[in-house]
């Protein structure tokens, strides 16, 4: 019997959660035909051995291990587009999403739907067992935020838990970001229809085992997306993090130079060339942290020689900045235009030199 319904499990450090999740999988989805996808980011607890193991035992199991990439988005999308089924679902292994809703899912498909989202703020959706306050305020925040952002009318558009038509994931795929947390708001942004979309409600269940992978860095990349998706996807959402790294950097630059100043018998120049090493150095390590975390440069002498690249990108920056703007301002000799448009042609050759020789970005 060919298989309907793929079901697309990204997971790092889930080897607790797996085999239960497919034993509830397999009771919710009687007489259905069926699959499971373990994308697993080469987690060290083992997930992905066994989800090997697993496979051998059941044929609807699958793996695919990601060795030197990261990110829930990416890990999603791997498996959408590994599937063959006509119908491709997306839940997290931590068995916090109620699988006892899939064939109602499922049959909301068969009628017609595109798009079906399993929610926690429609009738019969909650989320108070498992979000703490904090989380939860978090995610309202969000889901407004996204809301707006993309215009979408359904409640719950920061869900993990939803199933759609594969095909709408083959058209837009190429638009899809790899990096970043929330694959269902970008789907939405990016589908190149109208959906129809339906919702169905359920209660976020408690974690069973395993560490929740919510943290500021999930908040940076939704962040990130959105001002992607406002800039009708013209602004790589690297950029946008590589962008406000920079801002940061300025700070950093300002008060090493007060501080310098202000503790050490030396001038002007010697502060400012000290500020802007710190300010390097600084931006280059948040970089490495959360800008290209997906590609982060590990181990002592991996960092150095990305750190020492890093130098010789950003002077070279510098002078397309100060070479651009000078230029500019002989034919406009309007400073703050001549100024930003120096700022933004070093931010982005930083950014192409960074991502072609620092962390070599594919």
């Amino acid at each position: 019997m060919a298989v309907e319904l793929t079901l697309v499990i990204p997971t790092f450090n889930e080897s607790g959660n797996l085999r239960e999740l497919f034993r509830r999988v397999d009771a919710a989805l009687s007489g259905v035909a069926w699959e499971m996808i373990v994308v697993d980011d080469d987690s060290p607890d083992g997930t992905a051995a066994l989800a090997k193991e697993m496979a051998r035992e059941d044929p609807r199991m699958r793996c695919l291990r990601r060795v030197n990439r990261r990110g829930l988005a990416g890990a999603c999308i791997e498996g959408m587009l590994a599937s063959s089924a006509p119908v491709v679902a997306v839940m997290d292994a931590d068995l916090q999403h109620d699988e006892r809703i899939l064939p109602k899912m499922l049959q909301k498909i068969r009628e017609g739907a595109d798009l079906v989202v399993g929610s926690r703020h429609v009738a019969g959706g909650s989320a108070e067992t498992g979000f703490s306050p904090r989380r939860a305020a978090i995610s309202r925040l969000a889901i407004r935020i996204a809301k707006d952002a993309l215009r979408a009318d359904f409640s719950d558009i920061m869900s993990g838990f939803f199933m759609l038509r594969r095909q709408i994931v083959e058209d837009c795929a190429p638009d899809l970001a790899p990096t970043g947390f929330k694959i269902l708001a970008d789907i939405v942004a990016s589908a190149k229809q109208d959906l129809t979309i339906e919702e169905i409600g359920y209660s976020f269940r408690e974690r069973l085992a395993g560490e929740s992978k919510f943290d500021i860095k999930v908040g940076l990349d939704f962040l990130g997306l959105m001002l992607n998706k406002i800039s009708g996807g013209r602004i790589p959402v690297r950029f946008i993090f590589f962008a406000l790294v920079g801002m940061s950097g300025v700070a950093v630059h300002l008060a090493t130079v007060n501080l310098a100043l202000a503790l050490l018998p030396i001038g002007f120049t010697v502060a400012q060339s000290i500020a802007v090493v710190v300010a390097m150095t600084s931006n280059f390590y948040i970089n490495n942290t959360i800008t290209y975390r997906d590609a982060k440069l590990r181990g002592f002498w991996p960092v150095l020689r990305g750190l020492l690249y890093f130098y010789v990108v950003c002077s070279i920056g510098a002078a397309a900045n100060v070479g651009v703007a000078a230029w500019l301002y002989r034919l406009y000799p309007e400073v703050s235009l001549s100024a930003l448009a120096g700022v933004l042609m070093g931010s982005v050759w930083n950014y192409a030199l960074s991502s072609l020789f620092v962390w070599r970005e594919e």
